[in-house]
Formats: structure tokens, C-alpha cells, sequence
């Protein structure tokens, strides 16, 4: 059996996300909004708790479409919190669709959301080798102009270990262990 990053053993959700996913590049909009999301939505929790609820966000957020996200009004944030299937935390809801909003004007602005966030690791996947998930940092300098910028721009819980996790999710930086079977295949 092949190696695997040491976190992801834990649950077949885990397993499925890391060998197929956790440090791809992502160029596409619509998905690296959804990882903004959900990584904001997973602060203070675990990533396993997003991913067993994963599916239902992509529901009940409109397949995590930015343009009906940024409109989304009173009503659609009450039936957000009454849906056991997300996490029914107001600051949270209401910052995704906010930060739907502030997502718009950056794809104005730069022509897409992906030309703007690669710009922090210039474009192209930072590749570390880290030895165990002991030597993984929680943000990085990269994270940290990353969120600077972010908050800047009026976005909401975008701190840099959100950032760095974002980053991490999306193949901005590889970091899976060396003796990973995935570290040399993205």
C-alpha cells in the first residue's frame, strides 16, 4: 500500500479528498470560490466536518456559483441557518456571501479570480519537502500578503492560516510529505 500523508488516514472522506484533490493546481473560479468558502467555514473546526458536509454546501450554496451567492438576500440567510447541513454559524454565512460580492470585483478587476491569487506564489505551485506534518507551517509569508490583501479588499475570514490552508487545497503549495505517494505526482 502506498505511503500517505499522515492526516489523511482517517476517514474514507479524507482518503478521497487527499488522493484526488488536496494540492492539485486550480484555475478554475467557480471551484477555488468554493475552497474560499469552505475554508472559511471550516475555521475553528475540523476539515473532516466540511467534507462530510461538502455536498450539501454545494446545494444549498447554489453549486457555489459567485454570481447568485452575491445576490443572495435576508430570506436565503435565514434559510441558511435553519440547514443542518452547513454550518449554522451567521458570521460565517453572511461573510460567504459577502465575500461572493468582493470576488466579483476582483474577477472584474483582474479578469478572473485566478490571475489574481496565483500572483502570491508568482504563478506557479511552491513546492516544499517537508518530512512529517510536524514541519508543515501554519502560514507562511505568502499567506500572510495573501490575507493582507484579501482583508484589504474587504474580504471576510481570510486570516493567513485560512489562506495558508486555502493555498495548500488548491496546489498553490504542495504540501504533502515527501514520502507521500501523491508529493511528486501534482
Amino acid at each position: 500500500m502506498a505511503n500517505r500523508c499522515a492526516w489523511a488516514d482517517h476517514s474514507p472522506f479524507q482518503v478521497l479528498y487527499h488522493d484526488h484533490e488536496w494540492g492539485v493546481p486550480l484555475h478554475d473560479d467557480q471551484k477555488l470560490f468554493e475552497f474560499l468558502i469552505l475554508e472559511g467555514a471550516q475555521a475553528g473546526l475540523s476539515w473532516e466536518t466540511i467534507l462530510r458536509k461538502r455536498a450539501h454546501y454545494r446545494e444549498a450554496f447554489d453549486r457555489f456559483d459567485p454570481v447568485r451567492v452575491a445576490q443572495y438576500t435576508d430570506a436565503d440567510v435565514t434559510r441558511l441557518l435553519a440547514d443542518p447541513g452547513i454550518i449554522r454559524n451567521r458570521l460565517k454565512v453572511t461573510a460567504a456571501i459577502h465575500n461572493a460580492r468582493q470576488f466579483l470585483e476582483i474577477q472584474q478587476a483582474f479578469g478572473s479570480f485566478d490571475q489574481y491569487i496565483w500572483q502570491f506564489v508568482g504563478g506557479k505551485p511552491i513546492k516544499h519537502a517537508f518530512v512529517t506534518l510536524a514541519h508543515i507551517p501554519a502560514n507562511t509569508k505568502e499567506s500572510d500578503t495573501m490575507s493582507s490583501d484579501l482583508r484589504k479588499r474587504g474580504f471576510k475570514f481570510v486570516g493567513s492560516t485560512i489562506c495558508y490552508a486555502f493555498m495548500q487545497a488548491t496546489g498553490m503549495v504542495n504540501d504533502h510529505t515527501v514520502d507521500c505517494f501523491r508529493y511528486d505526482q501534482v
